[in-house]
């Protein structure tokens, strides 16, 4: 039971980079559930694993091992402007980023003999915290304005520290109980850099939850199959509760458990018998917030947010993979006005379709292209940028209400320098095509325009590359 749901083709790919660990050291790949194709150059060298440098004995003798990751980048847009869109983790244009400096300590679990606990910690330091802080843990609500995640352990508005996972895991035999803060299982991208074969993003990883905090159980009868099922504390929230008093206080309190953030989460992972193919339908649903305007005395509302994810891998042949996802997602009393496919006021509706194909050329190089369109049919979760909007002082240049369809195209390479460095180039085109004439435009923003005004462009060509080195 691990963070992404069937990251089956592209997590062995990455096993190049990833691998099998020197003996005695923490398996980059216990990230990958059990259930996952693996390619056929995983047996090669280069799936010998990265060597390893962080050795602490007095925590090795208790089984925990301690490892991680450096990736740093640069991207840029052609407008020239200073933010790459609504592009997220590689959001800022012409500046080089740190991305992540990335430490992991960790006790995998055994339950072959037994009941075993075990646990992790992660550490993300560079221009990536920002997208994985949690309310209540390394974020807050800062009441005056409204915003919903506010760094608490920020340097600047580019750089700062977050705890992405902080959990304790009981195994026995085949079930897992999973305790805490852990990453999301929906969808096929991640946070963490080793699980990723591009530079930047899928829309439909970037406006999904990136953590949860609760209990996450798993249950595989056998190899082709593994089942979750849990409860959270709502999308990106650690111990914040629902606001019922003060500012911001919800206004429809008889909404059925408004004062409530529980949420489900759960699905499944199924694998075809020759792990060519998998399948996993991963789900969360619960309340979430909206706010109603600007000013706390404009309060919110609270309503049911659900989102349902599917990922469908096939091993086509030994060098080509295709992966498949698609993400269905609303919002109930959202405040926002109807979309123009004939839905009620208040319900904000967003869905997405995702195609990869990989490619392996030898055990150095690897090629890969993504294809997305994104519907936010009411302009309500997309915005950007993003760095802006949560981070204080810093809101004179954000916007939202990008109500249309966003398509974006990534063509991307691999190449594998050695068993623990990786560089990622790659190409990028983003189009949008708004609901109406007048909706607000997401690429192109000039710096320095006012708060709601928008970009002047309907598209946007990029180009990136970073490296990965572990250690």
């Amino acid at each position: 039971m691990r963070r992404k749901a069937c990251r089956t083709i592209l997590a062995a790919a990455l096993l190049v980079l990833g691998g099998r660990p020197a003996i005695a050291q923490a398996p980059p790949e216990s990230d990958v559930p059990p259930v996952r194709t693996r390619l056929a150059w995983e047996t090669t060298d280069y799936a010998s694993g990265p060597e390893r440098y962080l050795h602490i004995p007095a925590l090795e003798r208790r089984d925990f091992f301690t490892y991680g990751w450096i990736e740093a980048g640069i991207g840029a847009n052609n407008w020239g402007t200073p933010f790459n869109g609504p592009v997220t983790l590689a959001d800022r244009s012409w500046q080089g980023q740190l991305n992540q400096l990335y430490f992991i300590t960790e006790r995998t679990t055994d339950g072959s003999a037994g009941w075993d606990w075990g646990g992790r910690v992660d550490l993300l330091f560079g221009t990536d915290y920002l997208f994985t802080t949690a309310r209540g843990l390394d974020a807050y609500f800062f009441k005056e304005t409204g915003l919903e995640n506010v760094a608490s352990w920020n340097f600047s508005k580019d750089y700062g520290l977050a705890m992405p996972q902080l959990y304790a895991d009981f195994t026995r035999g085949n079930v897992n109980l999973r305790f805490g803060h852990f990453y999301s299982i929906l969808g096929y991208e991640e946070v963490p850099a080793i699980g990723n074969f591009f530079y930047t993003h899928c829309f439909s990883m970037q406006f999904s939850p990136f953590t949860f905090t609760g209990f996450l159980g798993s249950w595989s009868p056998n190899d082709q199959l593994q089942i979750y099922a849990g409860i959270h504390n709502g999308w990106n929230n650690f111990s914040d509760p629902m606001r019922t008093s003060g500012p911001w206080a919800v206004q429809n309190r008889t909404y059925p458990g408004f004062s409530s953030t529980a949420a489900f989460l759960g699905g499944m992972d199924f694998a075809s018998s020759d792990q060519r193919q998998t399948l996993s339908i991963m789900a969360t649903s619960g309340n979430e917030r909206t706010a109603l305007g600007l000013r706390p005395r404009d309060g919110s509302l609270v309503g049911n947010r659900s989102l349902i994810s599917t990922v469908y891998t096939n091993r086509l042949s030994d060098r080509l993979t295709w992966v498949f996802q698609n993400d269905n997602a609303w919002q109930f009393n959202a405040g926002v006005a109807p979309g123009n496919v004939g839905q009620p006021a208040g319900l904000a509706q967003w869905y997405s379709f995702v195609n990869y194909l990989f490619w392996e050329f030898n055990e150095q190089w690897m090629g890969g292209v993504r294809l997305e369109y994104f519907r936010d049919n009411n302009g309500f979760i997309i915005t950007a940028p993003i760095r802006n909007e949560s981070v204080l002082g810093n809101l004179g240049y954000w916007a939202g209400d990008f109500a249309g369809n966003f398509w974006e195209l990534t063509f991307g390479l691999n190449y594998y320098h050695s068993r623990n460095l990786v560089i990622r180039p790659e190409l990028r085109y983003d189009w949008f095509t708004p609901n109406t004439p007048t909706t607000n435009r997401p690429y192109g923003k000039p710096l320095g325009q006012k708060i709601g005004a928008g970009g002047n462009q309907l598209g946007q060509f990029y180009g990136g590359c970073d490296f990965i080195w572990q250690f």
